[in-house]
């Protein structure tokens, strides 16, 4: 078969899981219905944290940094594949793929990062907050976030220049919801395996070390709050720190099957669903974990909207 690329085809064919689905109507509806619950609750917690004084804190600040990331990362990917359903048209240009390969790879990177700061936030807050306002100031907050987000970008750029530059001569279907490293291989006509085996390494060296800060964080987290004094800090610091932890854990389990276990482990069936779940559904779960067990959030909300929404509506 005669390889294409961008200058012959410009053009792959998505094959995600609403097209191998027993009952698609009903997955495209899910999937709009939690893309609208990613827009609001994400859209909301951002609203709240720029508007409300007393969450201007480190914590929040990079939480703020997390919804941006999710409402960004769902954007990439969910409206596309709700449209290309809704039309019969799952067509996408090698320009567009590469793009949303890049925009991916940069915000699932960025979160990444961003997931390990939040966990060193936490560390300082609880094991040394005496220093907190020093170790976690202002400059400090900002270099967290620039160097989630620069960092990220390069690896990305980086990634999908490599990845695009291959001839493709196999299929233009890629049997995935978005276009991605692992099923975009698949159909080179080129030997990959030196880029696989790239790919896997880099995966381990961009995943484990924050992984391994995550954890290492809350082990020490964990040993201060057992001998704390206080019942009710106690209580505070554990609520704040185990839906941290739900959200670390739905992350890096996706991202870790995607990129760190060998291709042996993975099928498209496999790879479409856990894909669903770190585009999809993490992005609309994550506000609701951190906002509905934390006090000050669902107050900040309750003074947001008593200041901006209930005074233009004096009848409610």
């Amino acid at each position: 078969m005669e390889p294409w690329n961008s200058t012959l085809r410009s053009d792959f064919i998505l094959v995600g899981i609403l097209d191998n689905s027993g009952s698609p109507e009903l997955l495209c509806a899910s999937f709009t219905a939690l893309y609208m619950l990613a827009l609001t609750s994400n859209g909301l917690l951002l609203l709240v944290i720029t508007m409300d004084a007393r969450l201007h804190v480190p914590m929040y600040f990079l939480l703020g940094q997390l919804s941006l990331m999710d409402l960004l990362f769902t954007s990439v990917v969910t409206p596309k594949a709700v449209v290309d359903f809704l039309l019969r048209d799952n067509t996408i240009t090698f320009e567009s793929c590469a793009l949303q390969m890049f925009l991916a790879l940069t915000l699932g990177g960025a979160e990444d990062l961003l997931l390990a700061f939040m966990a060193y936030d936490r560390y300082v807050a609880i094991c040394h907050p005496l220093n907190y306002i020093i170790f976690m100031r202002s400059s400090i907050c900002w270099l967290m976030v620039a160097t989630s987000w620069i960092l990220a970008s390069l690896m990305a750029l980086g990634y999908t220049t490599y990845t695009m530059q291959y001839p493709f001569c196999k299929s233009r279907k890629i049997r995935h919801l978005l276009c991605e490293i692992p099923p975009l291989l698949k159909l080179a006509c080129a030997d990959t395996s030196t880029y696989e085996l790239m790919v896997y390494v880099m995966g381990v060296t961009f995943l484990i070390p924050p992984l391994a800060a995550i954890l290492t964080s809350y082990t020490l987290i964990l040993f201060t709050v057992l001998h704390m004094p206080s019942n009710e800090g106690r209580k505070k610091a554990l609520v704040t720190c185990s839906s941290h932890l739900t959200v670390v854990g739905m992350f890096y389990g996706a991202a870790t099957f995607m990129y760190v276990l060998p291709s042996s482990f993975h099928s498209p069936r496999q790879d479409n669903i856990i894909s669903v779940f770190y585009t999809i559904v993490t992005p609309a779960l994550n506000p609701l974990i951190y906002s509905l067990r934390n006090k000050e959030v669902t107050g900040a909300l309750m003074r947001v909207l008593g200041r901006y929404i209930l005074p233009a509506n004096p009848t409610l």
